[in-house]
């Protein structure tokens, strides 16, 4: 077994690292869990193969290079902890070790590129916005690009929604219950803003102020989970300081950004803001989260309409945060709804960040099975938590023709409060 890491080789998170892999009885209860496992069929490309795999490079005897095939298609989407008898926080061993091994990869030039281009667009929703709208006009040139450039293209919208802001704050209606502060994120804000305004309607009507934090950016997940740990501290830093700390709850309603935002503590560990990213942390929680703990929420009108609605568990609320039941008690809280659960739920979409693009062949056989599962609901809508989720499963719906919309859990609440769903 692994006791002990170098921290001057591994750093501060060498010994959670240790305790990882320490704590694994190498059982097999996560293989029936693990997505790529389901897919690839492969021991090395489960969880318990991965803590071997990552065990053995930490104390020296296997090379990195022999490793990463298989530790790279892992999706990080920690379906394997609740799955786990032994309480393996896995979380606490694959990002710290991309982040510790990152350093020494000799990445091919278009994977280079290909996470240059992603690292510069996506965190920042200016730039996101124009690369978007550039990438539209290349569409009809997608069958000589590259498979992870083709992927890429795939997923932008035909048309992106009109540019949405938000004011610093928004008074709450009516005798006011609470008061939060939203993170309205990157990836988000430009390909579906309207959740963002859902969610401030919602909550302002239940009586809770909402703040916007203006100097805010990134969350940093999406660099924390590939890897980039220096660029995942800087979005973190600049975080703490854009926050307010005298409110009730920072607000997320994005599962991969709530997820991030909870790991601060781990990001920022060995450095002078651990303690302030500690206490950040415990501030965060998901939107539905926050609702159904307020209480007492203003009743929906019953328009008489029944409707079918297939909830998909987002991995990073059901099993980073073990969020399932809130949202759900949320929609089932709508006068004639009906919520069907989808076979399979516990496996990944396959989007999981920039996965999509750094592995397609599996994220494609992950949003196919997906997009199969909801169509035999036979649901009127999908309703899920995170703008990643979101946009995969868009995609395959529209490849199979279901015409199922896709909508944000505060989006059918908010709507259904106007006397409408879809």
């Amino acid at each position: 077994m692994l006791h002990e890491i170098d921290p001057e080789k591994h750093g501060p998170l060498g010994p959670e690292m240790a305790a990882a892999v320490s704590t694994c009885v190498h059982c097999g209860f996560c293989l029936a869990a693990c997505p790529t496992y389901k897919v690839l069929g492969q021991e090395t490309d489960s969880p318990r193969g991965r803590i071997v795999l990552m065990k053995e490079v930490l104390e020296g005897s296997l090379p990195l290079e022999a490793a990463t095939p298989h530790l790279d298609p892992c999706l990080g989407c920690l379906a394997c902890e609740p799955a786990c008898p032994s309480g393996v926080a896995y979380r606490d061993l694959i990002s710290p070790f991309r982040a510790a091994s990152e350093t020494r990869r000799n990445r091919p030039m278009g994977e280079r590129f290909r996470r240059l281009l992603t690292r510069m667009t996506l965190p920042y929703p200016g730039r996101f916005r124009l690369a978007a709208q550039t990438g539209r006009f290349a569409k009809p040139l997608v069958r000589w690009l590259p498979k992870g450039m083709r992927v890429m293209l795939d997923l932008l919208p035909d048309r992106l929604p009109t540019r949405q802001t938000w004011d610093s704050v928004y008074p709450a209606a009516g005798t006011k219950r609470g008061r939060v502060a939203l993170l309205t994120g990157c990836a988000q804000s430009v390909l579906d803003p309207d959740i963002n305004t859902a969610t401030i309607e919602v909550l302002t009507r239940n009586g809770v102020e909402v703040v916007v934090p203006q100097k805010q950016g990134c969350c940093g997940a999406l660099s924390w989970h590939v890897g980039d740990l220096g660029r995942a501290r800087e979005f973190a830093g600049r975080n703490l300081l854009a926050f307010p700390t005298d409110v009730d709850a920072i607000v997320t309603n994005a599962a991969g950004c709530g997820s991030g935002m909870h790991e601060y503590r781990q990001i920022l560990k060995g450095t002078s803001q651990e303690e302030e990213a500690s206490a950040f942390s415990s501030k965060v929680c998901d939107v539905s989260v926050y609702l159904t703990q307020l209480g007492d929420l203003e009743a929906v009108p019953d328009t008489g309409r029944k409707l079918r609605i297939a909830y998909h568990d987002a991995c990073h609320l059901a099993n980073a945060q073990n969020v399932r039941q809130q949202p759900r008690s949320l929609l089932q809280a709508i006068p004639g709804v009906n919520l069907c659960e989808i076979a399979d739920a516990h496996l990944c979409c396959g989007s999981a960040g920039t996965y999509n693009i750094d592995q397609p062949e599996v994220a494609d056989t992950l949003g196919r099975e997906k997009a199969e599962n909801i169509v035999s609901t036979q649901a009127d809508l999908v309703a899920t938590g995170n703008i990643g989720c979101m946009t995969q499963i868009k995609t395959h719906l529209a490849r199979s023709h279901a015409g199922i919309p896709v909508r944000h859990t505060m989006q059918v609440l908010r709507d259904a409060y106007a006397g409408k769903v879809i």
